[in-house]
Parts: structure tokens; sequence; C-alpha cells
């Protein structure tokens, strides 16, 4: 299949182009001005622009059934534990959210969903994307990272039980990695001789791909404190580890440069519910992005509609943002931020063939998308 004549972004240039996109095998082929042979099937964009399908890299859809009644849907959250790594993300995931096909409307394609923020550590986070009948058939990668929480909520849910203060939040969490270092330096010790073997822990087994830097933490860090504690402990245990909602990240701009990882903006299209969002911001993806560090913006859905995500870059302009560095921070940032980069979040050779074609920048509220390709399939057409 060939689209032709669209004005394409790619998300990797700055400046449109105009063109082809050559599509075989759910892959992009070629990006530009491929040649159609006789028997390829051709889409007409004349005047229309082509985006890379859009990505979240914080949601929670898929886990919080759309339209359930509060306290019965909620699969994003085990509320009796305070330290649970060992849950996953992909066993809460509903492909039959009503959400996932507004979503997909909208030109979101991909989103990184899993645990909420009631725990220190809430369990893994995986990628799919906006279609599939079932988890196994919408997943781009089942672990992306591993959800740990610092602030407000761990201390408001467990206040009664076991957690009152951020530094116990901290102890906690540290607790568990010194655990898990021990824990992999004895299985490391007794080799394949299994009765030197230390008893089998869940929760320490499913934090060795975090020790060994095959996932990062996924730090839920609203206030500066909060954001510092989650880099310190980073630094300590020598972890990667990304930043997810970095309220308060442009109070402390020098502080994240010096640290380089990558941040995810938002919700931001929402009132200071609580304490820690006082210094809510949408001046904040802009300032940090212009600082030269990797910005994403995320919906944290259903806080924020997933369809809403283009709106919340829009909204980032709006506040000072450079368009461009907006546009990077709903597509390839948000790939990067979840190591999915090598198939999503751009229109380049090689990647999945996940394309938006809309009536104008998607960014500002009254454009349409007319039309939305997951895998070269066409899933979404609007007259």
């Amino acid at each position: 299949m060939i689209i032709q004549n669209a004005m394409i972004h790619d998300a990797i240039h700055a400046e449109p182009y105009k063109g082809s996109l050559l599509i075989r095998d759910g892959k992009l082929v070629s990006v530009g001005d491929p040649a159609a042979e006789a028997n390829e099937e051709i889409f007409d964009a004349e005047g229309l622009q082509a985006y890379p399908g859009f990505v979240d890299a914080h949601s929670h859809i898929g886990l919080d059934d759309y339209g359930g009644p509060t306290g019965t849907t909620n699969d994003y959250n085990e509320l009796n534990d305070i330290c649970c790594p060992q849950l996953r993300g992909l066993d809460s995931y509903y492909a039959q959210d009503a959400a996932i096909p507004m979503a997909l409307a909208g030109g979101v394609t991909s989103v990184a969903a899993g645990p909420g923020s009631a725990n220190v550590l809430g369990g893994t986070f995986l990628a799919v994307k906006m279609v599939g009948n079932t988890v196994e058939e919408a997943m781009l990668s089942p672990a992306v990272a591993m959800k740990c929480a610092f602030g407000e909520n761990p201390k408001r849910l467990y206040r009664d039980k076991c957690s009152s203060a951020r530094m116990t939040t901290a102890a906690k969490l540290r607790e568990m990695l010194f655990k898990t270092k021990e824990y992999m330096a004895k299985k490391a010790y007794a080799g394949d001789d299994i009765s030197k073997m230390p008893p089998f822990d869940m929760k320490l087994e499913a934090l060795i791909p975090v020790m060994k830097r095959e996932i990062p933490l996924k730090a839920h860090a609203h206030r500066s404190d909060d954001i510092m504690t989650a880099l310190r402990i980073a630094r300590e245990f020598n972890l990667k580890i990304t930043l997810e909602h970095c309220t308060e990240g442009h109070l402390i701009v020098n502080e994240l440069k010096a640290a380089g990882v990558p941040v995810a903006v938002g919700p931001s299209l929402t009132g200071a519910s609580k304490l820690e969002l006082i210094n809510k911001s949408w001046t904040t993806p802009g300032i940090l992005a212009q600082a030269g560090l990797q910005v994403s913006i995320i919906t944290d859905a259903p806080v924020i509609p997933q369809e809403y995500l283009p709106l919340c870059a829009g909204l980032a302009v709006k506040a000072g943002m450079d368009p461009f560095m907006a546009l990077q921070a709903i597509t390839i940032n948000p790939a990067r931020h979840i190591g999915m980069e090598s198939r999503i979040g751009s229109l380049e050779a090689g990647k999945d063939a996940d394309i938006v074609l809309t009536d104008g920048d998607p960014l500002i509220s009254d454009t349409m998308v007319k039309a939305v390709f997951v895998n070269g399939i066409q899933r979404v057409s609007h007259k």
C-alpha cells in the first residue's frame, strides 16, 4: 500500500515535506517519494498532514475500565501491600476497555500502561497498541518499566498501616533494593548447586531486571524533594530511572540537566487536587525541553482522557513550548522513554506503519483526525 501526496511530519526533521509512505507487511518500507507499483493499493492523502501515531509514556488505560462505578474497576492499584513489584500490569489490562477505541480515534496508537501510585513499588508497565481483542494481540512489550512512587499517595493510602512519612517511603524502597542485591549475590554464589540457592522470593525476582538495568524504575514524583530522592536512590544503586509527572521540574532545571534522565510531564489539564501540585504549570515541559532534556507529555489517563494527548501538547505550545519539541513529546520522545523507539514514534523506514492523517495541525483543537493506520491497516476513517 502507498499513502500518496501527504505533507509528512516524521518527528525527526523539524520541517515537513510532501511525499508518500510505502507500506508492506505492516512496516514502513520508505518515507518520502517511493514509486508505486502497478498493483499497489493507493490512499490519496492530498491536502492531509501525516504524523506518526501518537504515543503516551504513562497511562492507566485498560486497567481502569471506562464507565465503571468508582471503586469497582480499579485494577491498577493493589491496596493490601505497599511493596508489590511482582505484579504485572499485563495481568490487569482489559483490551475491551471502551476508552481504547476513543484513544485510537484521537490518533493515539501506542501507550505504556500499568499500575498506579498507591504503592512504593507497584509492578511493571507494559507497552500496548490501541488495537487487539486481547492483551496478547495488543502487546508491544510485557514489561518496559517498574513503577515506584514517592510523595503523597503512598503516605495517604498506607498512613494507618505502615507508612506516614516521605522518609518511610524512601526506606522501604531502599530495603527492597538491598534485599534484591543480597538475593542476587546468593544466587550467583550458589551457581548450579540448588541446595545452596536462597528460598525463592517472587518480589525479589521481579526486581532483578531493575538491578541489572534491563528496565528502569518509573518514578512517580511531583514535588522537587521527591524528584531528588528518586534520583538519589537511582544513583546509590546504579539504576536506570525515568521521572514521571515531574510537576516541579521547572524549579530544579539545573539538577535535572545534571542527571540527564528522561522526564514525562503531566497530567497538566487538571487542578491542584493535592498540596504537591500547587506549582503545576503548562510551562514545565517547554522549560525542560529547552534545557535539553528528553521530555514526554503524558495524560495519566483516565485522569485526562487518552484521546486528549495532542491537545495537551497544544496547550504546552500555548504556554511557550516550541511546536516541534511538543510534537516530539507525544511521538518519538515517549517511544524512547519506554524503550520502543525501534518500532514506533516516528515515520522512518523499518518502523511499524502507525500513521495519523489530519486536516491540519493536531496540536490545535479544531483539527480533525481523518484516518489512523496501525501496523499498516486503516483502523479509523472520518470523512
